[in-house]
């Protein structure tokens, strides 16, 4: 009968092992690569890789197919120090997982190299009714639901497109919203920016919009911010979110939301409109071109109406 010594010599011969800065570079390039968490649910409710789906280790052989439907699909696995996963990373190999690599010292050398990790709350009776349509989608679920409570987006403008793109996003239950516009709220808007009532006329919009958000989840955490954003002040604004959401309606700002966005790594959704006209673009870093890319320079003043 081998030893534990022995079985895990044999298993590092066969199982090839990466550090966590390998595995966060494949993350951050969009890698399709599966991570699995093989410790027990309670130890990953303590703590875990984002991007880590845990099947613990006794029903990894079982469960395996649910979160891998094709064998050649690269599949890494941890567990607390790196031990239980290079066993296990073995047994998938023997069922036919052509690439299956062990997280060298686990999710303790993640934790010690200063990376991100993600401690699960667990949530309140109020939010599993109200999230309950999302936990039948399996393009969301629970795992997407708690995703979503933790995300931070800001949103450029609360006029015509931030209005709905605000209400929205708060009704999915994002977080944090960053609510940004030095505006007013005047009469000719309520036809269209559906954040605001009628008793808002002449107050800021932030306020009003910060207001409406609330009353529709107050799960979300509004940040009011009234002001514009400026070349002075966007990198500090952008910084502390995960996505920006441009509804701004001038080339001046679109212009400069999209270069901060590029040099921050942050993704941009960017949307415009003029009448019955619209359009919505993701301009996502390192992944395709960027808003100065598919315009390289703006119109004319007074070309193109706002």
């Amino acid at each position: 009968m081998k030893t534990l010594k022995e079985m895990l010599a044999e298993a590092r011969r066969v199982v090839p092992e990466e550090g966590p800065a390998d595995l966060e570079r494949r993350l951050k390039s969009g890698d399709k690569v599966v991570v699995i968490d093989v410790r027990d649910p309670d130890e990953y409710r303590d703590g875990h890789i984002e991007a880590a789906t845990n099947i613990s280790r006794g029903f990894l052989e079982f469960r395996i197919g649910t979160a891998v439907s094709d064998p050649a699909t690269p599949i890494v696995l941890y567990c607390q120090t790196g031990l239980r996963s290079v066993l296990a990373a073995k047994a998938l190999r023997e069922l036919g997982y052509a690439t299956v690599i062990n997280l060298q010292g686990g999710y303790q050398k993640w934790v010690q190299s200063g990376l991100p990790v993600v401690r699960e709350v667990p949530m309140t009776p109020d939010q599993i009714q109200r999230y309950s349509r999302h936990f039948l989608l399996s393009q969301v679920g629970d795992k997407g639901q708690r995703r979503l409570l933790r995300s931070k987006v800001l949103l450029i403008g609360a006029g015509g497109l931030g209005s709905p793109s605000a209400l929205y996003l708060a009704a999915v239950g994002v977080g944090t919203l960053g609510l940004m516009d030095g505006d007013v709220v005047d009469l000719t808007n309520l036809q269209r920016q559906v954040l605001h009532t009628t008793a808002d006329v002449g107050k800021p919009k932030v306020e009003s919009g910060a207001r409406t958000i609330k009353a529709l989840n107050p799960d979300t955490n509004v940040i009011p911010l009234p002001m514009r954003i400026t070349v002075d002040n966007v990198m500090d604004v952008i910084k502390d979110y995960d996505l920006v959401v441009d509804g701004s309606d001038n080339f001046e700002t679109r212009y400069l939301v999209n270069d901060a966005c590029y040099l921050a790594g942050k993704t941009n959704v960017h949307g415009s409109i003029f009448q019955f006209e619209g359009m919505a673009t993701v301009f996502a870093p390192n992944e395709g071109p960027c808003y100065r890319c598919l315009y390289p320079t703006p119109p004319p003043p007074g070309l193109v109406p706002s």
